[in-house]
């Protein structure tokens, strides 16, 4: 078992909305809803087959694809493809499976994912966070469903 130190998903997750911010964090990136625009990058690896053509035509229309744009991670999203349509397979050794998921981690296709990265999707400025439901401060309790009976009380 590791021994001290951070870990990728320890502590609470980062809060875009934070009036205090880690100086070193920086801001968080926001990325439009509707995703890249614009034609898919070369295929950066060996023989491709006709799942992975598939998953990277996909990949590269999400948002995250505007930043592994500007960071030059084709090498790092073709393997992940590569990975991924390897891990669909009956056959595919379990921990396949999980470096998929962090490799999906690492590119922000995940929810946790895109904390780490500080980055979030919206397509205006808005609060991210869920709408709060307004009702009743707490349920009725169990004495105001009894009903008074008249009667001697005997």
């Amino acid at each position: 078992m590791p021994k001290g130190g951070a870990r990728a998903r320890s502590g609470p997750a980062p809060d875009p909305n934070a009036l205090r911010r880690d100086r070193d964090a920086g801001e968080w990136t926001v990325l439009p809803a509707e995703g890249r625009q614009g034609a898919t990058p070369d295929w950066p690896l060996s023989e491709q087959s006709i799942r992975e053509a598939d998953l990277w035509e996909a990949l590269w229309l999400k948002p995250q694809a505007i930043m592994w744009e500007r960071f030059g991670q084709e090498l790092e999203v073709a393997l992940y493809v590569r990975r991924f349509s390897e891990a669909e397979l009956m056959d595919s050794r379990v921990n396949l499976s999980t470096l998929v998921r962090q490799m999906a981690d690492s590119l922000g296709l995940t929810t946790p994912g895109m904390r780490a990265n500080r980055w979030r999707i919206t397509a205006e400025e808005q609060d991210p966070r869920p709408a709060v439901r307004r009702g009743p401060a707490r349920p009725p309790s169990s004495r105001s469903r009894l009903k008074v009976v008249p009667g001697d009380g005997d």
